[in-house]
């Protein structure tokens, strides 16, 4: 299986966007059959970070919404869905691409006027930052110029790829371009955590702190596997809140129809993602305790890692280890 989806993402630049997502989507499906005990659940991530104090206030769990915005489509909805979340009550994080499609200002000043975060979500969406060293360290330098143009302090990679030893050369807070568990990824050795921790850079120069998502994406969910309600998140949610991690969800305005009526193929209805935060008000009112990434990561590295204190190279290689036995 992994050998297919290999080549599946060497070929997927040179298909049809329909042929490329029902490939993937035969994939997927695949792979549930033999991940049912790694995903969405893996029972090994609850283990909290050694010195683990809590969240603030005694809450029970952290809550954080982000959400990728791949494509211009995405881009014109993300004042519908900011609206929503501000219906139910909450903020989020909206990560940007920085130059596939013109991001408006007018767009950014709305987000940052109500309180919502703006993030960096790659150069192109291309999937070729990683393919050579010299080649991430060009991409950086544009990345770090839209950093600081969008006064950002956060990355999420396109398509979960990742070098978390590379991404010292951006100039970040956090990064959130992993999971705890998520085997239909192209990298799909997870950190097998639902806590964020801290990556520290060989010479120890510089650290910046990882965020890794923790509920499954709703592409995976509602585009790949065609699910039609939002049990596995309400399901994982009530787990996470038990161990006390980070419930943090990763969704795509690209994919959610504010519309009503028939769906696209890449489509699914937005009252799937608000009925789950609803679900999240009125099931844990007042136990959890919802912010930003930023805010996640200043607090992470006060708290936990106020004495220097963080996930060493052989803690990191052994989330690997454990996790790509399932991938």
């Amino acid at each position: 299986m992994r050998r297919l989806a290999r080549i599946y993402y060497t070929i997927r630049p040179f298909l049809p966007r329909p042929v490329a997502i029902e490939i993937r989507s035969l994939i997927v499906r695949s792979k549930v059959r033999i991940c049912g005990n790694v995903w969405p659940i893996d029972d090994r991530a609850s283990k909290p970070p050694a010195s683990w104090s809590g969240w603030p206030e005694g809450k029970r769990f952290a809550l954080v919404l982000t959400h990728d915005v791949d494509t211009s489509r995405g881009h014109d909805n993300c004042i519908r869905l900011a609206e929503m979340e501000k219906q139910v009550g909450f903020i989020s994080s909206f990560n940007f691409v920085c130059r596939r499609y013109p991001v408006s200002p007018q767009v950014l000043e709305y987000l940052k006027c109500h309180g919502f975060e703006i993030g960096v979500h790659g150069v192109y969406h291309d999937g070729k930052k990683f393919d050579s060293r010299e080649g991430f360290r060009q991409r950086a330098v544009i990345i770090n110029e839209f950093l600081a143009l969008w006064d950002s302090v956060g990355f999420r990679s396109p398509a979960m790829q990742r070098n978390l030893d590379w991404m010292h050369d951006l100039n970040i807070e956090y990064d959130s371009s992993t999971f705890d568990t998520d085997p239909f990824e192209p990298q799909p050795e997870g950190t097998c955590t639902i806590f964020p921790f801290m990556v520290t850079s060989a010479d120890g120069s510089s650290s910046y702190i990882e965020l890794p998502y923790t509920l499954p994406q709703d592409f995976t969910l509602f585009v790949m596997m065609k699910h039609q309600n939002n049990r596995i998140w309400k399901e994982k949610l009530d787990w996470i809140v038990r161990m006390g991690g980070m419930a943090l969800i990763n969704t795509h305005p690209d994919y959610m129809s504010f519309e009503g009526g028939r769906l696209g193929r890449e489509e699914y209805p937005s009252s799937l993602y608000k009925e789950f935060l609803e679900y999240i008000c009125e099931k844990y009112e007042g136990q959890y305790w919802h912010c930003l990434p930023r805010d996640l990561a200043k607090f992470t590295r006060g708290s936990l890692f106020g004495t220097n204190k963080s996930i060493s190279q052989l803690e990191k290689d052994t989330f690997r280890m454990r996790n790509s036995e399932h991938g």
